[in-house]
């Protein structure tokens, strides 16, 4: 019997299995492949607030040595300069999935999460007390819950029976890795739209062609070499294809990411075109939402209800993504009124606001999750601010490196103690902060006396030590307060 199964071990069911494993929650991944090895270089990177949350857990380092860091966010054809972006990460960090997979999986081991590799999740049941998940080995696991980050094609949404709402495609991509003596880097436009060649690991190149029409079955050497005489008037000696596929601009949701002891996350949740390298860094992010509120629910510190507030606040994320992502389609398309129209949202995203609004959704900056109304900070990612408390100077990210909420207070009050039934699951820190707050997109805001941090790094709650609403605060995240002597 394990507490969770977490069905795949792409970078959402690792970066799950992780958050679980620092609240002590016995969880095992259940991963299709065999070795671990990723075909093709798929995603590209890390954005903004991917690499805070990696830094929030103490581990983003070890992804920054590996990467190169751009100070651009990318909307469709356009780079968006976010240098001036009040983050210690505004810039992209190109990495490929490949590693970003190695970095995490070795994480996950460290954490000592087992992995039962060679294994796929083929139905489950679940009753009052637990989920029995069926294994195509023929063996089968009992846990309390279920999470299918199993891809867009997830079994699990499938089994639970959660509709899968959007559009199809119609449009579609060949994406290659191979090797080309000369290629012709960079980007080319004809009638169909945008076609790309750049580097790939290896020496290899990545190539991005937008294909005529929805073509079917599998594509090979032939069929690249094909597509490439038609965009570049020769097949440029292409050899040692080691990955070909396609990938379309469908887009669906799942119209619900909890069903029961069965929840979803990742491309299970959710699909759409790679425009603006989205995908991958809202699945982390979604597993950083779960997990701590999974881990409440297992530890019987919270009740079930909790688990909705992942649906509340995740789905709305997701469907911003799949909107953001089917206008960068419409704008990526070829012929001269889709040029013109980029060149038009070219001029209207050289302009200061318009600048910083889009990049600040797409980098997930600006998410903010509704806990009412109040403080500007309500609901948004905490700064990382630069703190002074008596034992030294600290980052507040680092207060966060052990997924647990923290009370931060920032005035002269050593002697309110808000916390009570609460101390054994909260961290209480007093600190004094100089700087001003600036968020993205928003600006500078005034610093509220105390803040709750939830441990995903949102803002749960500020005002005063005594404000009435704190304990409310502290009872809705993380559960009813322990009995007092």
């Amino acid at each position: 019997m394990h507490e969770v199964v977490i069905a795949g071990g792409g970078p959402t069911g690792l970066m799950l299995a992780a958050e679980l494993a620092l609240a002590g929650v016995d969880t095992v991944i259940v991963e299709r492949r065999t070795d671990g090895a990723l075909d093709g270089s798929r995603a590209g990177g890390l954005l903004s607030r991917t690499l805070e949350v990696l830094d929030m857990r103490g581990v983003a380092e070890r992804f920054v040595r590996e990467g190169t860091t751009h100070p651009v966010q990318g909307f469709a054809t356009m780079m968006l300069p976010i240098a001036d972006f009040p983050t210690r990460h505004n810039h992209i960090l190109g990495l490929w999935q490949g590693h970003i997979e190695r970095i995490l999986g070795q994480w996950v081991r460290e954490l000592g999460v087992p992995v039962l590799a060679g294994r796929e999740v083929r139905g489950f049941a679940q009753d009052h007390d637990g989920v029995d998940v069926a294994l195509s080995d023929g063996t089968a696991l009992r846990a309390a819950y279920l999470v299918g980050c199993d891809g867009g094609r997830s079994t699990v949404r499938r089994a639970a029976g959660i509709a899968f709402e959007g559009v199809d495609a119609t449009t579609s991509w060949l994406i290659a890795e191979a090797r080309i003596d000369e290629p012709p880097l960079g980007v080319r436009w004809d009638e169909a739209g945008m076609h790309a060649i750049g580097p790939a690991d290896g020496g290899a190149n990545r190539i991005v062609l937008t294909e005529r029409g929805l073509p079917s079955g599998t594509p090979d050497i032939g069929v690249l070499r094909e597509a490439l005489a038609g965009v570049y008037g020769s097949d440029l000696g292409v050899r040692e294809a080691t990955w070909i596929s396609r990938f379309t601009d469908m887009t669906r949701q799942a119209a619900e990411y909890r069903r029961g002891r069965v929840l979803l996350a990742g491309d299970a949740a959710h699909v759409h075109p790679p425009h603006g390298g989205q995908g991958l860094n809202t699945g982390v992010q979604d597993a950083v939402n779960l997990g701590w509120k999974l881990a409440q629910v297992v530890r019987g510190t919270s009740p079930e209800a909790l688990l909705d507030t992942y649906h509340a606040e995740r789905h709305p994320v997701g469907a911003r993504v799949l909107h953001n992502t089917m206008a960068q389609v419409a704008l990526s398309r070829g012929g001269d009124r889709h040029r013109a129209l980029r060149e038009l949202m070219g001029e209207l995203l050289a302009m200061d606001e318009p600048r910083r609004r889009i990049a600040g959704m797409l980098s997930g900056l600006d998410i903010r999750y509704e806990p009412g109304e109040g403080h500007p900070v309500l609901g948004r990612r905490i700064p990382d601010l630069d703190l002074r408390t008596h034992a030294g100077p600290v980052r507040m990210f680092t207060l966060l490196h052990e997924a647990r909420p923290v009370l931060l207070n920032l005035v002269d009050e050593p002697g309110v103690d808000p916390l009570g039934p609460w101390a054994d699951r909260v961290r209480r820190v007093d600190a004094r902060c100089d700087a001003a707050w600036e968020l993205p997109v928003i600006g500078e805001v005034p610093a509220p006396p105390a803040v709750l941090i939830r441990p995903d790094g949102h803002v749960a709650w500020a005002g005063g030590l005594d404000d009435p609403g704190l304990p409310d605060a502290l009872e809705t995240w993380f559960g009813p307060g322990a009995p007092q002597p």
